[in-house]
């Protein structure tokens, strides 16, 4: 088994790759969502997850749908804070012991094979508005899922790690400053016009 992860400047571009993946026959079981709580549906809409939403259901709030996304809750990840999420990466990284500088989804993104410096910018990703999708596969499907993903348009890390760098980052640092609502969606506004969530 291999895990195959991409993030979207979009909680509509994740949605839909997650659909076209369980369609193409991947248990839910095997596929994970994690979103800021600042979830993007697309164009300029940003719907803030709050605790009064998530009681009520955020499947209802955020278009959840069936299979894996029928299971969105609202989940505070350890360095990360709260988020949207769903499946077994998220629970990994819930159940990973807190209070490390990097937070449990580093370890849990480690865990699944992805390297430091990628996890790294997965995090970040998400911490600004992102939202992430992981899919556990056989080796043999590594291909035809990393094909479905890429129709949504996920967003190059290396492209993007670049320009956060170029601005300052050096690596994901846990709860330093978390973006609001505002500053999230002028980024996406910016990375958008920019041509920046291009497909890898």
């Amino acid at each position: 088994m291999k895990t195959v992860n991409r993030f979207y400047d979009n909680y509509a571009q994740a949605r839909a790759a997650v659909i076209a993946i369980e369609k193409a026959g991947i248990p839910s079981s095997d596929v994970s969502l994690i979103a800021n709580k600042h979830v993007s549906a697309g164009d300029d809409e940003t719907q803030v997850i709050s605790e009064t939403a998530a009681g009520s259901g955020i499947g209802g709030v955020v278009g959840g749908g069936a299979g894996l996304l029928a299971g969105l809750g609202l989940l505070a990840i350890p360095g990360l804070g709260p988020v949207v999420a769903a499946g077994w990466l998220a629970a990994t990284a819930v159940g990973a012991a807190a209070g490390l500088a990097t937070g449990g989804l580093m370890g849990a993104l480690i865990d699944a094979g992805v390297d430091e410096e990628h996890a790294a910018i997965h995090l970040e990703a998400v911490r600004r508005g992102a939202t992430l999708v992981a899919v556990r596969v056989p080796d043999d499907q590594v291909g035809r899922i990393e094909g479905l993903m890429s129709i949504h348009r996920p967003v190059d890390p290396v492209e993007r790690a670049a320009a956060w760098r170029a601005d300052g980052w050096t690596t994901f640092d846990g709860p330093a400053h978390r973006p609001n609502e505002t500053e999230i969606e002028r980024r996406r506004r910016e990375w958008r016009d920019a041509g920046m969530g291009k497909q890898v």
